[in-house]
Order: structure tokens, then sequence, then C-alpha cells
């Protein structure tokens, strides 16, 4: 059984669609409900598995029991879980406010590891479990405009490292998939963002973008979708405390 964050619309729809096609069961979690209905009958309509959305905030602190609780009620056991959550607005590290500082934190860490807390005693237990925690390439080559998802998801990195190490030797394993650039709703606001701030088109920055990348365009989010997906497999069995870097090449740093 899989349980993923963020699991509406982007990398997290993408992760739920591989996981389902590579044979577990699924529960989708994210704010809106109609969001994730859709999400839902679309997954079950590419994959032919039952998807279950529950529709959760993991920013407010008894979600992540509830969650928890009510997938082990409908499914079982759980055996992976991808903790992905958007990111939030974009700006520079004076630029972002103490709600924003505060926000932001409820949303990447804060959220994530209380998920964190109550799935790996469980999954150690019974001597099996997947971790995956969603980043993004900008902890390991900081962009100056995304100051807050570049501060906490190295934090989260951090987090994913020692929780690697704890639970090891109990079966379980903690990675990270950093993806770079990806056609999401997430990049599209970025790029406005950008757009507006410095007077230049929109296309001609999504382009410059692309251009950047030595794969010459844009990850698709079944792509990040399927790096998860490995690291939940069996094949991915002795790979733990690893950040999976996906944004064809892009990265500068070995």
């Amino acid at each position: 059984m899989a349980l993923v964050g963020g699991g509406s619309a982007g990398i997290g729809r993408a992760t739920a669609e591989q996981l389902a096609l590579t044979g577990h069961r699924v529960v989708i979690t994210a704010r809106r409900a109609e969001a994730l209905d859709a999400a839902a009958t679309r997954l079950l309509a590419r994959t032919g598995a039952v998807v279950h959305p529950l529709v959760s905030d993991m920013r407010e602190p008894s979600a992540a029991e509830r969650a928890l609780v009510e997938t082990e009620d409908r499914f079982g056991s759980l055996d992976v879980l991808v903790l992905n959550a958007g990111g939030p607005p974009p700006g520079g590290v004076l630029e972002v406010t103490d709600q924003q500082w505060l926000e932001a934190f409820d949303l990447l860490l804060r959220g994530p590891l209380r998920l964190a807390r109550i799935a790996l005693p469980k999954m150690a237990a019974r001597g099996f479990g997947r971790v995956v925690f969603v980043t993004s390439t900008a902890v390991r080559q900081p962009q100056p405009d995304l100051a807050a998802s570049v501060v906490l998801r190295s934090a989260v990195t951090a987090a994913a490292k020692l929780l690697s190490r704890e639970f090891a030797a109990h079966g379980v394993t903690v990675n990270c998939v950093a993806p770079g650039a990806t056609a999401t709703e997430r990049r599209r606001q970025i790029m406005e963002s950008r757009a507006r701030s410095t007077g230049r088109s929109y296309a001609a920055l999504d382009a410059e973008d692309s251009a950047s990348v030595p794969a010459g365009r844009t990850a698709q989010p079944e792509e990040i979708g399927a790096a998860v997906a490995f690291l939940a497999s069996p094949a991915a069995s002795y790979v733990n405390g690893t950040v999976l870097t996906v944004d064809g090449g892009r990265t500068e740093t070995i």
C-alpha cells in the first residue's frame, strides 16, 4: 500500500500513477476534494487501479495521524510513503515574510516529518518500508528567487539522511528524489513570477530555461514519478540515504 502526498496534480499524481502501474494500491492526499476526485478518476481510467482520494491538509497538527489511520483501516499496512508537497511562493531570502516562512515550514518540513514520525516506527516493526521525500535540485544548486523552498527542502534532505541511517537495519529505506525543471503548474507559476519581475516574456524565459538543460527540454511529471517508483521497488532495496537527481543533466555539481 502506498500513500502519496500532493496527489491531485503534477508530480504527486504522476507518482501515484507509476505506483499503481507497478501493482500498488494507492491513497492520494491533497487539500481540495474536487481536484482529488478528478485525479482519482483519471488514474482509474489510465491504470485500471482503484486509487482512493483522501482530503487532508498536512499543515494541520492532527492531519498526519488521521491520514495514516484511515489509510490503514481501509487498505492495511503502509509499505510506501511519498512525501510530496507543492512549493511556497517565489521570493529571495530577505523578501520572504515571517508568515511566509512559517507557512513554508509547515508545508515542506513539519507536515512531512509528522507523517514520517508516525509511519516509520510501524514500518520498522514490520521489517519493511519505503519512504521517499520529493525535494528539488534547488537544494544542490540554489536558485535565489526560491529561497523558502531551497532552505526548507535542504532541511528535509538532511532529515531524510538521518532517518535513513536510523531505520536501515529494520528493512526500511529513506531517500529523496530531486526533480529539476518539470512541466507542472508550479513551474508555470515560477516562470510567470520571473517574467513579471524581469519584464521579459513568459515564452522567452520558458525557452531559455528549457535550453539550459543538457537534455534540451523540461521533464514530464511521469519521469519524476518513475524515479520515485524505482526507489519504492525491490530493485532499490540497497539504495538508502541518497538523493536521486532527475534533471536531464542540468545540475552542475557532482
